[in-house]
């Protein structure tokens, strides 16, 4: 049963049968349907300017941001803004889990 999952010859043909069939769904759609007033953005049913229709993804994102305040703070003195410094912190992060896989022996 799980050699079927790794032959690529049937993710293949799926992608393939799959493609045709959201090909399919779309021809089927209503021409005329596209271009109108589905297409405007919603705003909770108002009508707003696209100016102001722009969303930031601290808006998007405010919970997740608020429910992790404390370690976005602590990031946020940290960061510096300059790409040397996040290329130090990737090798040194990036050694630390070379070290570790050495020394649990994943990597021998």
């Amino acid at each position: 049963m799980y050699e079927i999952v790794w032959e690529p010859i049937i993710w293949i043909i799926s992608f393939v049968i799959i493609t045709i069939t959201v090909y399919i769904i779309r021809a089927i759609g209503r021409v005329d349907y596209r271009g109108g007033e589905e297409e405007k953005p919603f705003l909770s049913g108002m009508e707003a300017p696209k100016e102001k229709m722009h969303i930031s993804a601290s808006n998007v994102y405010w919970g997740f941001i608020d429910a992790l305040k404390g370690y976005y703070n602590s990031m946020k003195k940290i960061h510096s803004g300059v790409i040397n410094d996040y290329v130090s912190w990737f090798m040194l992060i990036t050694a630390i889990i070379f070290i570790s896989l050495f020394l649990y022996g994943v990597i021998k």
